[in-house]
This record gives C-alpha cells, structure tokens and sequence, in this order.
C-alpha cells in the first residue's frame, strides 16, 4: 500500500485515513473534489497536518474530511511538515463528525467564505450585552473589513466554527456586516510616461465608487489593493482614473514580467488596508 488511489464515492475519506492509520503509514493523501484541492500528511498513520488553497490544520483537515465525492491518492514518502494537528486518528474523526453539523449550518448563513465581515460600530459598542465566549472575543481584532473569512480563519489561528460563531452573534445583534468587494477584472499593461510612474496599479473611477458604496470604505481613502491570481494573492497601492473600460487592471509591465502574468488574464481584487 504505498499507493493507493480510489474514488470517494467508492470508499468514503473515513475508511481510507482509518486504513493508513492501522498500517502505520507515511506520506501524502491528496483529495481532488471538483474544484477543491485538499491534502493531509500522515506520519506512521496519524493526520499531523492538512491544507487546502484556503486553510491549514485542523480546519482544512475537517474541510477534507467533509468531501464525499471526488477522488483521493496516497503516495507513500518521508515527509518534512509542520505538525498542526496533535488528536489521535480516532479523536480527529470523531471531532470531523460533530462540527459536520455546525458547518453546514454556518456555511448556510455565510455562503461566500472570500465574503468580508464588518463589524459597524467599535468596541465596546460593538460587543456591549452581548455574551460572548473567549473564543469569540479572539477573532474581533482581525474583522477590519478588508480580510475575508478564511484570511481570517489563517491569521487568527482560530477554526473556521469559532470565526462564524463571533460572526454570527454580531450579525444578529444587528452590528455586522458582510459585503463582497471582490470584482473579477482582466489585466493590461499600464502605460507610463513622464508623468505616470510605474509604482502602481490603476482601476477606473467606476470601480473607485462601487467600493465606495459598501460600509468599510465609505470614509477612508482606498490606498491598496488585494490582487488574487493563479500564484496567489499580492497587496499594491493603487490609483483611480478615467477609463472606458470599467474591467481592466492596469498593471506596470516590470510587475507583469516579474509575476509572470501574462496580459488578458482574469483576477480578482478588492480594497486592501
């Protein structure tokens, strides 16, 4: 078995991590559903760290675990990760099983995880009679109205449960927000000159007042940019003008090269702090 390869409506997740951890094995457990990429890295059959393109840890390993269709391969190798997760093979799946139910249930009332979360008012309004478990009260610092759910989910440290749970009792008391910024443009090369430096991206105005419509920009300048692609997400100071095409990201050819990204590609962005 130092390759193993089936489908997941063959043989649930489960039964396959369940396996690897009765024979002991090492190595790599890469889980396509769909779209969705996950691994988990198993060291002499325990899980000891997971990712997915959004997480890492033991939340991405309850977001794997979760997957009934699609298809798995094991490749038996030495591994050299983190260790993340620290639970039994046993507790793991039991602890998979019981925040099945309170996912679904979140993912219902937050749909979207690339979604911003604002919360309108400042503490301690913002948390004033409201009870709130320790929990909570750790992800309030990183609901700036610029980081997504799962950019909060990563550097909070905090499992993607607790992020919807402070979520939530802030959305019913009325004093949070949750807004989608992201637009999908394609990109061109800026055209510099003289007077036009390359030291920066340019949107149109159109875009500028789409933003500013939405609650966390509507008073402060947007200075930056969040642009996420195929290699993964940069942060640049950007600058709006008049343009006839609202979908274009004007990016300085030194930027394009240096990313190599190639002119005509769709990317997603959205202000940055």
């Amino acid at each position: 078995m130092s390759n193993l390869r089936g489908n997941l409506q063959s043989i649930s997740l489960t039964d396959v991590v369940q396996l690897l951890n009765v024979n002991r094995k090492t190595g790599k457990l890469h889980v396509i559903n769909g779209k969705h990429t996950g691994t988990l890295y198993v060291v002499n059959g325990d899980v000891v760290h997971a990712d997915t393109p959004q997480s890492a840890g033991e939340s991405a390993a309850f977001e794997v675990l979760e997957w009934d269709k699609g298809e798995f391969e094991f490749a038996a190798m030495k591994l050299r990760v983190p260790t993340s997760i620290r639970r039994t093979v046993q507790d793991l799946l039991m602890e998979s099983a019981r925040t099945s139910d309170s996912r679904r249930r979140f993912r219902a009332i937050f749909p979207n995880l690339h979604a911003v979360p604002w919360p309108a008012l400042r503490e301690p309004q913002l948390t004033n009679g409201l009870k709130l478990f320790p929990e909570d009260r750790k992800v309030l610092p990183f609901l700036d109205g610029f980081r997504d759910f799962s950019e909060i989910q990563a550097v909070s440290d905090m499992s993607e449960i607790a992020v919807f749970q402070a979520c939530q009792t802030l959305k019913e008391a009325g004093r949070l927000q949750v807004v989608e910024p992201a637009l999908t443009v394609s990109t061109t090369i800026l055209k510099t000159g003289f007077f036009r430096k390359a030291n920066h991206v340019e949107l149109s105005k159109t875009v500028e007042s789409i933003w500013k419509m939405m609650g966390p920009y509507r008073t402060e300048p947007i200075r930056n940019v969040r642009i996420i692609w195929p290699e993964g997400p940069v942060v640049e100071p950007v600058q709006f003008v008049d343009s006839d095409n609202d979908q274009a990201l004007a990016v300085p050819k030194e930027l394009m090269q240096a990313w190599n990204l190639p002119e005509g590609m769709y990317v997603s962005v959205r202000p940055a702090p």
